[in-house]
């Protein structure tokens, strides 16, 4: 038995002990996942156009991710919708930003690797980029607005008649506490993930200039900052989208 294999037999069977059959969808969601992004960068490597097969990638990403994970329709239904629409305003956001940036491709780091390699593939690089930011925040997204919508929907259930608000103070509230745990799991995710790059810098004597120069580390800087932003608008967006469900309702 492989590492990879064993570690996923014990997450999964960490995530049925806690969680039940939850759980064990849940489990089910990551392993689709990781089938959707497989099969996306094999359309890509065909040539379809990397913007397009992303997007419907993300849309089939966060629908098995939210409705596998979720506990119940109602707020997975609010958490799908708004995350749609959080997309939608993410790619209006990545598309310029990354044609500006001109970060696409590969790096001086990487030279080495691909040394003796050929580069044309006939490949959009800058759309690969867009796709690879896209895809990036997608996580972060459906994270916020399923919390928001579970908060929102247990706070219907325990007080149905909820002025609408109070309803959405709650939301923002409940934005605000998971903010910042959120912040730092993406902050501490990139750190962790791109130490050898620190390192390398530091070992190269890389000027303050020269980092913040850097096409790989600048792209891995943008990521980040998508994602915050995508939870950052996630959380009024799920709050409002739960709102105008429960006014439809009464």
């Amino acid at each position: 038995m492989g590492t990879i294999t064993a570690l996923g037999l014990v997450l999964l069977i960490s995530m049925v002990l806690v969680s039940g059959m939850q759980g064990l969808q849940a489990f089910l969601s990551l392993l689709f996942n990781f089938g959707a992004l497989f099969f996306a960068i094999v359309l890509m490597a065909f040539h379809l156009n990397p913007i397009v097969v992303t997007l419907v990638t993300s849309v089939i990403v966060l629908a098995m991710t939210i409705f596998l994970g979720g506990s119940d329709d109602y707020s997975t239904e609010v958490a799908f919708y708004a995350s749609l629409i959080v997309l939608v305003v993410l790619v209006l956001v990545i598309v310029p930003v990354e044609h500006w940036a001109q970060i696409q491709g590969f790096g001086q780091e990487d030279s080495e690797d691909l040394e003796g390699m050929s580069n044309v593939l006939g490949i959009n690089y800058l759309q690969v980029a867009m796709s690879t930011a896209i895809l990036s925040t997608l996580g972060a997204i459906a994270e916020a607005a399923i919390a928001i919508s579970a908060g929102l929907a247990e706070i219907l259930e325990q007080h149905p008649q909820i002025e609408l608000k109070n309803l959405q103070g709650a939301g923002l509230r409940i934005g605000k506490q998971i903010i910042g745990t959120t912040f730092n799991t993406l902050f501490f995710g990139f750190f962790g993930g791109f130490l050898a790059l620190f390192i390398w810098f530091a070992s190269v004597h890389y000027s303050l200039g020269e980092i913040l120069n850097d096409r790989i580390f600048v792209g891995q800087i943008l990521m980040v900052l998508f994602s915050m932003v995508s939870v950052i608008a996630t959380i009024p967006l799920t709050t409002t989208a739960m709102m105008f469900r429960v006014r439809r309702m009464r």
